[in-house]
């Protein structure tokens, strides 16, 4: 299971309500490895300006990778982080997110993150089985 979703919160979305805030802490709870690497590269960006904030480093263990993967694969969960903290995200590998301002002035780099040359020159042997 990729959410701790509690009684509450399943009785809202069972009435077709979801409170987005709530859904987001939800998000923040159950998956703490992923809320925070991405908490971290938005603060990152904020301090550091530029196009874009990114992480290079593996995560620590399966565990926080899959919390990772989890964030990132759902369009639901993705989206709201989104919207959340304000940025783009991207993600290359199973450990490689970054995010982007919701500036226009970025797209041309968001967009070479995201290409399929970008992905091609992201891959080492390291990161074969990731």
């Amino acid at each position: 299971m990729s959410l701790d979703v509690s009684p509450a919160l399943l009785e809202q979305a069972e009435r077709g309500e979801v409170d987005e805030a709530e859904f987001v802490d939800c998000v923040r709870t159950s998956l703490p490895y992923a809320w925070e690497m991405i908490s971290s590269l938005v603060a990152q960006l904020k301090v550091d300006g530029g196009e874009f904030a990114d992480n290079q480093t593996p995560p620590p263990n399966e565990q926080a990778r899959g919390q990772l993967l989890r964030a990132l694969a759902s369009d639901a969960i993705r989206g709201a982080l989104q919207r959340h903290f304000g940025v783009r995200l991207a993600f290359q590998n199973c450990h490689r997110v970054a995010v982007f301002p919701l500036d226009a002035s970025v797209d041309d780099r968001l967009a070479r993150f995201t290409s399929i040359r970008g992905q091609l020159l992201n891959q080492s042997p390291e990161l074969r089985d990731c």
